[in-house]
């Protein structure tokens, strides 16, 4: 009887996990194709093929594949149109309870959330979530992150809404 109670909890786990990795997927697959957002998406493979490019390199491209080596993707939404409601909208499909609460900022009218998920001391995806009454825009990274480090790589690669993360170091 305890075997069928561990597997079912271990059952229930894994499906509110993938659970909530559908309800991010489903909200990029929603409006990736409405002109009223910009979107971005890097896949694993492309993130392989620049860390192999960058090998054996010095200056910045090798601060860029120290970032890239460990991420597996790279999703970006961002719209100027109903942003506030989009924001809301977002909240509320994605369960936010499940992430730990990195920062949380009101800044020029703009609600800004950092989320991340962790095993240990890994973050294993780090969750941006911007809106206001002028944009809205959602950043999620997957993979082995190092803040400082992602920051820096959006600011060289002026990654639209990426401002935001340097967010993280001024709080």
């Amino acid at each position: 009887m305890k075997n069928y109670i561990t597997l079912f909890i271990v059952a229930f786990l894994a499906m509110a996990a993938t659970a909530q990795n559908n309800a991010i997927d489903n909200f990029f697959e929603d409006y990736q194709d409405d002109e009223n957002f910009s979107m971005v998406y890097v896949s694993p493979k492309a993130f392989k093929m620049v860390a192999k490019v960058a090998e054996g390199t010095e200056g910045e491209m090798k601060e860029l594949q120290e970032v890239i080596k460990d991420l597996k993707a790279l999703r970006i939404l961002r719209t100027q149109v109903n942003s506030l409601a989009k924001y809301k909208e977002a909240t509320k499909r994605i369960n936010t309870g499940a992430y730990e609460i990195l920062l949380q900022a009101r800044d020029d009218g703009q609600k800004i959330q950092f989320l991340t998920k962790d095993s240990g001391n890994v973050i294993e995806e780090l969750l941006l979530l911007v809106g206001g009454e002028d944009e809205f825009v959602m950043l999620s990274f997957v993979g082995k992150l190092d803040l400082d480090k992602i920051a820096n790589l959006a600011a060289k690669l002026d990654i639209d809404g990426a401002e935001h993360l340097g967010k993280l170091k001024e709080k």
